[in-house]
């Protein structure tokens, strides 16, 4: 039976009427919990494969964004994104094409531009490598209806909004 002080703890930090609900601090909690603990096993699937293939954990970082990039990743822009120097940047290039994971492609129109794909050669091993993560993923996501699920990544992408506004010390 529920208790009036656990209805005002359900209750407290909540938006006022016809606001979204806040969440309380237990939901942050949970949610932090569950943050940190996939951060962890992604991380250790990284690790994986950064050893695995003779690579440093950055260099997978660098693959995930040339992957993901809206447009072809240039070296200036891997720099702002992974927050390294030049030089650290070009030595992560330099390990990635030498093991066949990115190739660098000069702009035709302007020689000095440089673009970094992923190596079509190299997509089949991340694939099979990260595959469990895939299955993971598929597994979880049919647990939802799309409802859900378009909730769940509206709150993804807010997150990562969030975050990235935030430098590297976590201030705003």
């Amino acid at each position: 039976m529920a208790r009036a002080d656990d209805t005002e703890r359900q209750t407290a930090g909540r938006g006022g009427p016809g606001g979204p609900p806040a969440p309380g601090p237990a939901d942050l909690q949970a949610f932090a919990v569950q943050l940190r603990r996939m951060n962890g096993e992604i991380n250790r699937m990284v690790h994986g494969f950064a050893h695995r293939n003779g690579l440093h954990v950055t260099d997978v970082q660098a693959l995930a964004a040339i992957l993901d990039a809206d447009e072809p990743m240039t070296p200036g822009r891997l720099r702002e994104h992974l927050g390294l120097t030049s030089g650290a940047v070009t030595a992560c290039v330099d390990r990635l094409e030498r093991a066949g994971h990115v190739t660098r492609v000069r702009e035709s129109s302007d020689r000095r531009v440089v673009h970094l794909y992923y190596a079509a050669d190299a997509k089949p091993a991340a694939r099979s490598y990260f595959r469990p993560l895939a299955q993971a993923a598929g597994t979880a996501l049919a647990r939802f209806d799309d409802a859900e699920l378009a909730v769940a990544l509206r709150f993804l992408t807010a997150l990562n909004e969030e975050l990235a506004l935030r430098d590297a010390s976590g201030r705003s």
